[in-house]
């Protein structure tokens, strides 16, 4: 169990835990992630619990369907924890009387849930009544939704940060063609599900689509980019490749040594194409974008030219 909180005398019981792992994230400036309290959302998958993009969650907090209406009764009579002063616990037996008007109905007891990575979050469940009693088949205004499960695992989604391969690694050369490539251990696919256990459902899946190389400088005298077939991560350089098997990189075609800190900053940007699996809300999310840069230093081959002996 997540944990009660005592809220003017109510003792208010998180739902059941019902195992597994909860959404993990946080929310500052821009960045954004999802951390579910009081909540049985389960997060799960291989895109969850790096770094987030930014994307937030529409709302703060909603409403879960949680114990029948007995069930909720037996319950909140017996959960005085010891150290709860006899005052508030006679403030709670009052408050009892809104689960005995509900026994033996046909329905459950929705509760509150909420993102604590939102700032917004406690100004949102201040809003709400702690408890709303809702028949079967029935949802609550404000009760989660299929849209919003999803979105839960859209802010919990994360891809990996780039890890660019260059060869040559260490310095390059002008009119020496560049090779680039991410090195992601094979992984072009993420996905994030999250799930109300017995109830729902959502998976959104990010799909690695392309790259896109910055060689450092916009001036084309100074540098050609070759994305003739980069495909999703660039392709690598192999032993005996030529110049002209280069699909995937950059010519430089003056030296750096003019340039601060003498070096090109090449970056490459890593897009992933997001969709909601089976399509099973009607909206598309924007692509997530991943960006990492490399210090590329390009030198010139120096020639001398001698005189032959007479």
């Amino acid at each position: 169990m997540i944990g009660n909180v005592l809220v003017a005398g109510l003792l208010l019981l998180a739902p059941i835990d019902p195992g597994g792992t909860s959404g993990t994230g946080y929310q500052k400036g821009r960045e954004a992630g999802v951390i579910l309290r009081d909540s049985q959302i389960i997060v799960s998958g291989n895109g969850a619990g790096g770094t987030s993009d930014g994307y937030r969650v529409k709302r703060p907090c909603w409403y879960e369907p949680g114990m029948n209406a007995d069930d909720m009764l037996k319950t909140q009579r017996e959960s005085k924890p010891s150290w709860i002063p006899a005052t508030d616990w006679n403030r709670h037996l009052e408050s009892l009387k809104q689960f005995e008007a509900e026994a033996g109905k046909e329905g459950r007891w929705w509760t509150q849930a909420y993102n604590e990575a939102d700032p917004a979050s406690t100004a949102c469940l201040l809003a709400m009544e702690p408890y709303v009693f809702v028949p079967p088949g029935a949802t609550p205004p404000g009760g989660i939704t299929l849209a919003e499960l999803a979105d839960i695992a859209r802010a919990a989604l994360t891809v990996p940060k780039p890890k660019v391969q260059l060869n040559p690694d260490a310095k390059s050369y002008v009119n020496l063609g560049t090779w680039v490539w991410l090195d992601n251990g094979g992984e072009t696919t993420r996905s994030v599900t999250a799930t109300l256990p017995g109830v729902m459902s959502a998976t959104v899946v990010a799909t690695q689509k392309n790259i896109e190389i910055d060689p450092g400088t916009d001036d084309k005298n100074r540098a050609v980019v070759v994305t003739t077939d980069c495909g999703q991560t660039g392709k690598p350089y192999f032993k005996g490749a030529t110049e002209d098997d280069l699909e995937c990189g950059v010519r430089y075609l003056r030296a750096s040594v003019d340039l601060p800190r003498d070096v090109y900053e090449l970056t490459v940007t890593s897009a992933w194409d997001v969709a909601v699996q089976d399509n099973v809300v009607p909206f598309a999310y924007d692509p997530i974008e991943a960006s990492a840069t490399r210090d590329v230093p390009v030198g010139e081959v120096q020639s001398t030219v001698r005189r032959g002996t007479p």
